[in-house]
């Protein structure tokens, strides 16, 4: 299966709640006018595209519009496509990987997002590009979280890192690091202990692991990945700004883009909150990990959503 036909299974959810929508306020042929502009704005807010992107790109249409760019109706989707794939930057999207010793990559988010499965899809993905990959359980909190992650690891032939339960975390991260060196790992890759973003307590101690990292190797972490669950929509754009202030997060690992109808989200998450996506999840499997590709993405999202 090729990768737009993933991103089409998998925002399956999504892709009917905008298909139906827009086939609704875009009938084939009609001539554009204010009052369809207007729908499509409404339109793009309950498919969770955020106030601030919608705004922009109702502007961009409504433009475009009043210019004589487009005409009718059947033009929108195809130039709507076009501005949202230039929100993202290549540059931003690849993984920072260090230009000698290991890879550090810190993941963090919330209990419930799908982070572990994250974390295991992560593994798989580099480990098939050869990279030699040590995984570190941080995640000593939560109970048999250790034992599942290494489940993982033995499952996906990569080596682990762990402590016991209730162990401090900053030491696994410290171990961790010690045997990427002494392993010469190509990547190591860090578990955290899921944390709400309103705690402020375990917040800080995900910082203090985050510094005990930067001393051990210099300039780790070259990314840190925060996990977000695509089926809260807007809510995730919340934890999203709460996990910046605490940790430089780099990047997104939207899980669970396949259970949800909220794929609208990822069209303004960028916008909102300046942090590329670099990962999506699409399923339960650890192969069900694709890097974020916009086009594929954007072509995918709206493949049903011109009206005919």
């Amino acid at each position: 299966m090729g990768l737009f036909d993933r991103f089409k299974q998998g925002l399956a959810k999504t892709r009917e709640k905008i298909g139906r929508s827009f086939r609704s306020i875009l009938p084939f042929g009609r001539k554009i006018d204010d009052a369809i502009i207007d729908q499509l704005e409404e339109t793009m807010l309950a498919d969770d595209m955020g106030p601030a992107v919608t705004a922009r790109l109702v502007d961009e249409v409504r433009r475009a519009y009043k210019s004589g760019e487009i005409h009718e109706t059947q033009e929108i989707i195809p130039f709507l496509q076009k501005k949202i794939v230039g929100y993202w930057p290549e540059a931003d999207r690849r993984l920072n990987f260090a230009e000698s010793g290991p890879t550090v990559i810190l993941v963090v988010g919330i209990n419930g997002s799908g982070k572990t499965t994250s974390v295991a899809k992560l593994c798989h993905y580099l480990h098939g590009q050869g990279k030699k990959v040590i995984l570190a359980a941080g995640d000593t909190f939560r109970a048999a979280a250790v034992a599942q992650l290494t489940e993982w690891a033995n499952r996906l032939g990569v080596q682990i890192v762990k402590h016991d339960q209730g162990a401090d975390p900053g030491a696994v991260a410290y171990d961790g690091c010690e045997a990427a060196v002494a392993r010469q790992a190509d990547v190591l890759i860090i578990d955290t202990a899921g944390r709400l973003h309103t705690q402020d307590h375990l917040m800080r101690e995900l910082n203090k692991i985050q510094r005990v990292v930067e001393k051990k190797i210099p300039g780790a972490p070259h990314e840190v990945l925060l996990v977000l669950d695509s089926t809260i929509g807007q809510n995730a754009i919340n934890q999203a700004r709460i996990f910046s202030q605490t940790v430089k997060v780099t990047g997104l690992f939207l899980a669970k883009l396949d259970g949800s109808a909220k794929g609208g989200i990822v069209v303004g998450i960028h916008d909102q909150i300046n942090i590329p996506v670099k990962f999506v999840g699409l399923g339960e499997k650890p192969t069900d990990i694709e890097p974020f590709d916009p086009e594929t993405f954007v072509q995918a999202l709206f493949s049903d959503g011109a009206a005919s």
